[in-house]
């Protein structure tokens, strides 16, 4: 945005990089840099006296380094005097030089903290597609790497990729020469910092609650599909018998899928409009996921009265993907007035009494993903589409409806936990990404008090929630 100078806030100036507190200093960013180290590759294995093995992070494993997973970082053997000028050290700055593609472009940069180093066996080092940075005592440089994700967030390294022979390379000499970085007071640095670490620190951890959730659900399955509702104490006891569908409750009936429900494939997409049809919204399989569909991108297609009557969704109908991601089911819940369907999904609709849909949207999510039964991961062919036939022959179980209303509920009661977290995910990643961008800018302005208290008490600052909401100066 455009600010004349006297419309500034006071204590305000413009800079190079728009209007900033007047004690922010501006600067490129090489000129924060005291020290660029190039990596060292390693080899294999042994193959002298004087080598030592060391984890040698590649921009590829940045990702998960950045949450101290360094489980699929490869061990590589480098010389003594190699590995001792390259080991990595808290505060250090890799950055990728090579690689990326297309929707994440090359320059990432990764902060060394203290998550990363923690148990670790192995000293870490960097390979030769890796730059390490060293910034000077001017510079924070958690600060620093922060700012560094807000320029390539703004897609800013982008414009520093050379691309030969289909590879990416990052022009780094280039890019520290070029682009700037605004410089607040060391201690408001450090808060700053601060505010930002917590913040992806409580979406990391959320992204564990989710990752949890749904491992928990799994394992939920396997057992509520084999031993049916029972306690996990209980499954000893309960009888069992081996049936096509693998060990079920001794109690339970396997039944073909088309004598439990009527299936119906949608219509295929034309352009065409004839007199007296009408606009409709319809699902496409893009709109259906495991046990949810999603209603943000719906396109609407010209459906004549006779295609509508047989078509419209009522609460309780599956619907099968019948290509791309094949089996993918999720239940209509009404959740629009009216809704129709295309050709490439199967919807499913049982009046039986004895049938609970969302039992069966769930089973069709453990007979695909888990057993393989109906050419899922278990299976070793590739099946192109899920014709209606097929379908119809599917073996699936049939318990007393008690039982699989239970099931249904209790795998249900775990979804909703999990959209609650991936929600707040959501939630605090649209929140960094804005404080990321108002700090840096500051246009937002953390309390003297704060500051003040992470200059004193440093990482014990981490124990309390920093200023979230704190005040918008522009």
């Amino acid at each position: 945005m455009s600010h004349e100078p006297n419309t500034l806030p006071d204590g305000y100036r413009m800079t190079d990089l728009g209007p900033l507190p007047e004690e922010w200093k501006v600067v490129w960013l090489g000129e924060v840099v005291e020290a660029i180290d190039s990596g060292d590759w390693g080899d294999d294995s042994m193959t002298g006296d004087g080598m030592s093995p060391s984890r040698v992070l590649r921009g590829t494993d940045f990702a998960r380094a950045d949450r101290g997973d360094l489980s699929s970082t490869p061990i590589r053997f480098l010389k003594a005097r190699s590995l001792a000028k390259r080991t990595v050290a808290e505060g250090d700055i890799l950055v990728e030089l090579s690689g990326g593609s297309e929707d994440q472009p090359s320059g990432r940069a990764l902060y060394v903290s203290k998550q990363i180093l923690g148990n670790q066996l192995l000293p870490i080092s960097f390979s030769n597609f890796v730059k390490r940075l060293r910034v000077g005592k001017h510079c924070e440089s958690a600060f620093f790497a922060w700012h560094w994700k807000f320029l390539y967030q703004q897609g800013k390294t982008r414009a520093y990729e050379k691309r030969t022979t289909g590879i990416r390379n990052f022009k780094l000499s280039d890019f520290l020469a070029n682009q700037f970085i605004p410089l607040p007071p060391l201690p408001e640095q450090r808060a700053i910092a601060h505010v930002l670490r917590t913040v992806q620190a409580a979406k990391e951890a959320g992204e564990r609650v989710v990752a949890a959730l749904r491992a928990l659900k799994k394992s939920l399955m396997r057992h509520l599909f084999t031993y049916g509702p029972v306690p996990l104490d209980a499954a000893e006891r309960v009888p069992l018998r081996e049936t096509e569908l693998g060990p079920i409750p001794a109690h339970w009936q396997v039944v073909r899928l088309g004598e439990v429900f009527g299936i119906q494939q949608g219509k295929s997409l034309s352009p065409k409009s004839r007199a007296g049809s009408r606009k409709r919204p319809f699902l496409r399989t893009a709109n259906v996921f495991w046990g949810r569909i999603d209603l943000t991108s719906l396109d609407e297609m010209h459906f004549e009265e006779a295609e509508e009557k047989r078509l419209a969704l009522k609460p309780g109908d599956l619907l099968v993907c019948e290509g791309g991601d094949i089996g993918r089911t999720a239940m209509w819940e009404g959740q629009l007035p009216i809704c129709l369907y295309q050709n490439h999904l199967h919807r499913l609709r049982t009046n039986r009494q004895d049938a609970f849909p969302l039992f069966y949207m769930y089973w069709m999510q453990n007979a695909w993903t888990l057993l393989g039964l109906y050419g899922g991961s278990g299976n070793k062919t590739t099946i192109p589409n899920l014709s209606q036939s097929r379908l119809c022959s599917f073996p699936i179980p049939l318990p007393p409806l008690d039982e699989q209303r239970d099931i249904a509920r209790m795998l249900q009661a775990v979804d909703r936990r999990i959209q609650a977290e991936e929600a707040h995910v959501r939630a605090l990643e649209a929140l960094f990404r804005t404080l990321l961008h108002e700090l840096m800018t500051a246009q937002r302005r953390l309390p003297a008090e704060f500051i003040a208290k992470v200059a004193s008490n440093g990482d014990q600052t981490l124990r309390a929630a920093p200023p979230l909401v704190a005040e918008r100066s522009l």
